[in-house]
């Protein structure tokens, strides 16, 4: 069994921007998310209904 080498420095940079990269993207998909429920259970939320006219290739 090989015995584990000490990671090298470029592999330690690299995770680190990873990580971080990763965080910024987990952020931005929390924040997404958190406006998308906001905006789903406010109180004057509705489907909008159907409008005579209002479709493809209907006249």
């Amino acid at each position: 069994m090989a015995f584990f080498r000490k990671n090298h420095e470029i592999h330690t940079r690299r995770f680190s921007r990873n990580l971080g990269l990763g965080l910024v993207l987990a952020a931005f998909v929390a924040l997404v998310f958190g406006l998308t429920v906001a905006k789903v259970s406010s109180d004057d939320f509705s489907v909008p209904g159907k409008v005579d006219g209002a479709g493809y290739g209907t006249n």
